[in-house]
């Protein structure tokens, strides 16, 4: 076994770990064996130098992302467990072989016991994100233990870290082919078709996370006419019309993903199909609107990625949704999210609730929604759970 460097914990720091949360704060560490540089292994120590865990060292305030509790080598057989084990999952959700449906989450960080390390599958192509320096040093194992993986079906994997790497990593990555070369880039979702561009678009691409919403939008969406906000690819109108709604307007700021949404509507119908697609800010639009609409989509980016800005974020969704609780049409339904982290379940709720005072409207929960199966979260790292959601009924 190669020489790991010790970080020790301040005595009784080490609870939160007994209890197999995968992250230590730099605030709990007493002290380190050495100079341990950034996404180097080291080891994590209680304060009588008893080993608890074995991880990857990041120069934030997350200090160390834990990879096993266990004193195991973490090697190309320790690699192929933790891909063997995702793909298990995926397969026993019935994700890995579905015609319907050919993209998804390989690897969700924390949630696969992975942390740092996203992976999602779109046709034959695998983007990979790191968000560690740690598993960026291992990106060259983690390709080629995916393409083994599957066995020849994946001919493409694409390292798509730039936007995702710590900035105190000083790591100079350019995004780019790490196997393979760009294949087709339609991909298929529960019989819905979308162009996804993984190599400049936002996330990996596409909004994975937001599949079984998405198909509850067009379950919903029959003879309504829809406003879909912050719309992106237009994932959400897509399944609108599908599910017949009788007009679909698709709002974002982006120009670019305005023409993304354009083609991704007339990849499902053709020409002549009752959706506008609108270059302009979506709380502006919202704000000045003079008609209403029988559904309304909010799925904003995320307003809070740390808790300093958290009171702001929570004004900023507070703001959105008593603008939205004010035009909906009567009987309108509203699906409003939150993909902030920071952000709780309960804090979000509470502020839907506040804007649904606010603005005089009876209200009704029909669905409390989060992110799909492939997306799992850690039961013991619930910060796993970022996306929140409400289906809402306005009187």
């Amino acid at each position: 076994m190669e020489d790991i460097k010790n970080i020790i914990l301040k005595r009784g720091k080490e609870e939160s770990l007994m209890r197999f949360h995968p992250w230590v704060f730099s605030g709990a560490i007493h002290s380190c064996d050495g100079d341990p540089q950034e996404g180097e292994l080291v080891n994590v120590l209680d304060g009588s130098g008893n080993f608890i865990a074995r991880g990857h060292f990041q120069n934030s305030s997350i200090a160390v992302r834990v990879l096993t509790f266990a004193e195991e080598n973490i090697d190309g057989e320790w690699w192929r467990r933790k891909f063997m084990g995702a793909y298990g999952l995926r397969k026993a959700i019935g994700l890995t072989d579905n015609p319907n449906t050919a993209c998804y989450r390989l690897i969700h960080g924390e949630g696969d016991g992975l942390p740092g390390l996203i992976v999602d599958i779109y046709n034959d192509t695998a983007v990979i994100q790191t968000h560690s320096a740690g598993m960026y040093a291992n990106i060259r194992t983690i390709s080629e233990g995916i393409v083994k993986l599957y066995d020849g079906k994946i001919t493409a994997v694409y390292d798509k870290s730039t936007g995702t790497l710590p900035y105190k990593s000083g790591i100079q990555q350019a995004d780019g082919y790490i196997f393979g070369s760009r294949q087709s880039d339609i991909i298929v979702e529960n019989g819905n078709k979308f162009t996804v561009n993984w190599e400049h678009g936002q996330k990996t691409g596409f909004f994975i996370d937001q599949r079984d919403n998405r198909e509850l939008v067009g379950k919903y969406a029959a003879g309504r006419t829809v406003l879909n906000t912050f719309c992106y690819t237009g994932g959400f109108s897509v399944y609108a019309l599908r599910g017949g709604a009788s007009h679909v307007d698709s709002v974002d700021s982006s120009a670019r993903a305005v023409e993304l949404v354009d083609k991704n509507v007339k990849l499902n119908f053709g020409e002549n199909v009752p959706h506008e697609a609108i270059t302009a800010d979506a709380f502006e639009f919202i704000k000045r609107m003079d008609k209403g609409y029988d559904m309304i989509i909010l799925d904003p980016p995320a307003f809070a990625k740390h808790h300093k800005v958290l009171g702001n974020a929570l004004q900023g969704y507070k703001r959105l949704n008593t603008t939205a609780f004010t035009k909906i049409n009567k009987g309108g339904i509203l699906f409003t999210f939150s993909c902030s982290q920071a952000v709780s379940r309960e804090q979000f709720r509470n502020t839907v609730f506040s804007a649904a005072v606010i603005s005089g409207r009876k209200v009704r929960i029909l669905h409390q929604l989060t992110q799909p199966a492939d997306h799992p979260v850690n039961i013991y790292h619930p910060e796993g759970e970022y996306l929140k959601g409400l289906v809402l009924y306005v009187e």
